[in-house]
């Protein structure tokens, strides 16, 4: 079964086509970086705008990478939600119109379960069961992974996200947007010891996670400082240090609580090279299995969305063309196959 996977729930606009015998064939991604960089963030109605005017053009690339033509197609999987609402419209308006004209069923897949799936693109693949790790902009959760659609949240942010700290303590640090990847090159220039920054939320039970609070003590830290270029890097370096240590402790915790024996790590901040170092080495001192995907499947992208529908579109499950964009939609209320 080949399938065309249409990612637009933010600000990238990504197409693949995914094969269930040999795999990724061919994927595309247009970012809406520079786009939204003079406003500091995603400015949703821009977005929506840009991926009417990139999608058509990418499915049009991605099948002649492919080498491959409509009557190829045997389904089509595209992100129902969650994600921005306007954004959501344009991919899933665009699938139903291609399943319709080409006469092949579509389903409608989560964006965090594309994200949870994405590491099954590379070799070797994590088997189940174990705990997922998502580390996004919008999304900093904690997941007990049986099964596709078996899924049950262990713990999630209660305020901003992983990522979302990231971007916001890197303006406050006068970086570009998007700052979190700056923020990380910045903290690579930093000495630790510098600065005592909380692990928030760790001293209680539980594996929720804030993040607001350590961006709070971040902005009050960078008002007081000198301003100076090291400085500011040591402050970025115990920024990112406390938000990696948070991350590591909660899923210590999800490793006990489970019972599993692997932890997966999917999302944008799954990208960063500082987490991916502590996990290393965290796995090798306690016994336990780390996955990531590629670097390029880490943000948004369509070829997790290829895989994660052709999985369900293999195991008959299908979605009407009158169903609705979900810009809400938990991550539990999946359906197990």
């Amino acid at each position: 079964m080949k399938v065309l996977g249409i990612e637009t729930s933010c600000d990238e606009t990504g197409i693949a086509i995914y094969d269930s015998e040999h795999g990724l064939l061919a994927h595309e991604l247009y970012s809406q970086v520079k786009l939204h960089a003079d406003y500091g963030g995603v400015v949703p109605e821009l977005a929506s705008r840009d991926h009417v005017r990139k999608i058509v053009p990418l499915v049009q690339r991605t099948l002649a990478a492919a080498k491959l033509n409509k009557t190829d197609i045997s389904g089509i999987a595209y992100t129902r939600g969650p994600g921005l609402i306007g954004a959501l419209l344009v991919g899933s308006s665009m699938a139903r119109a291609l399943a319709y004209a080409w006469e092949v069923p579509t389903v409608g897949v989560h964006h965090m379960e594309g994200h949870l799936l994405a590491p099954m693109l590379d070799t070797p693949a994590p088997q189940y069961p174990f705990v997922a790790l998502l580390v996004s902009g919008g999304h900093s959760m904690l997941v007990n992974v049986r099964g596709i659609g078996q899924y049950e949240v262990m713990g999630e942010s209660v305020d901003d996200a992983a990522g979302e700290a990231f971007d916001k303590t890197a303006k406050l640090l006068g970086l570009d947007y998007p700052g979190g990847p700056l923020l990380a090159k910045l903290a690579e220039q930093g000495e630790s010891g510098h600065y005592a920054f909380p692990r928030p939320m760790t001293d209680r039970p539980g594996l929720d996670f804030s993040f607001s609070g350590l961006k709070t003590f971040a902005a009050n830290t960078i008002r007081s400082c000198d301003k100076q270029p090291q400085t500011l890097a040591n402050i970025a370096k115990a920024f990112e240090e406390a938000v990696i240590d948070t991350l590591l402790i909660k899923c210590r915790r999800a490793l006990k609580q489970s019972g599993h024996k692997t932890i997966v790590m999917a999302g944008g901040v799954a990208a960063n090279k500082q987490l991916r170092l502590s996990f290393e080495a965290a796995s090798k001192k306690d016994g336990f299995k780390v996955f990531y995907p590629s670097f390029e499947y880490c943000t948004d992208n369509g070829a997790m969305i290829a895989y994660a529908g052709c999985q369900r579109l293999m195991a008959g499950e299908t979605t009407p063309l009158h169903e609705k964009a979900m810009p809400r939609w938990p991550l539990d209320s999946l359906q197990a196959i």
